[in-house]
């Protein structure tokens, strides 16, 4: 690898959206309910051998309230992910928790992942849990930064 190389990672990697933007109110719509992301085909990156799942947000909590989330990155060969399986997962985990007085919070998840052995379509899923009851929001999305491929994306 050049000097020139590392000094455009552009150059190295492909970012591309894995979820749309998902919305979620504490007790209501989206809180405790599964987003399905979008179907990336690897064959059409070149075959990427790593990635980070990138799971950005925004939520506003009351104090000591939390963001829980969970996340599975699906793999398969059918174009639709009627055989999906769990390639890899981000196990529950409190995320985000309100400061005192309440306020807002952001942040990322990410998932690395070694994508040798997965199959040519990806997708991400997750679920997002707030704690507290009609008041909290959150907003959320998916990206995915693809790396390590057979030709350098163009």
């Amino acid at each position: 690898m050049s000097t020139t190389e590392i000094l455009n990672l552009g150059s190295l990697i492909s970012v591309q959206r894995a979820a749309a933007n998902a919305a979620a109110t504490a007790g209501g719509t989206g809180d405790a309910t599964a987003v399905t992301g979008v179907i990336i085909d690897r064959a059409a990156l070149r075959w990427p051998q790593s990635a980070v799942f990138a799971i950005p947000f925004t939520t506003t909590l009351a104090a000591a309230a939390t963001l829980s989330l969970v996340a599975t990155i699906q793999d398969g060969d059918a174009s639709n992910l009627s055989d999906a399986a769990t390639f890899a997962s981000f196990a529950s985990a409190v995320v985000a928790t309100g400061p005192a007085g309440g306020g807002t919070v952001t942040g990322v998840v990410e998932i690395n992942v070694n994508l040798r052995g997965a199959k040519r379509y990806l997708r991400l899923n997750f679920t997002p849990d707030l704690s507290a009851a009609n008041t909290d929001t959150a907003a959320l999305s998916g990206v995915a930064v693809f790396g390590g491929f057979d030709r350098l994306p163009q």
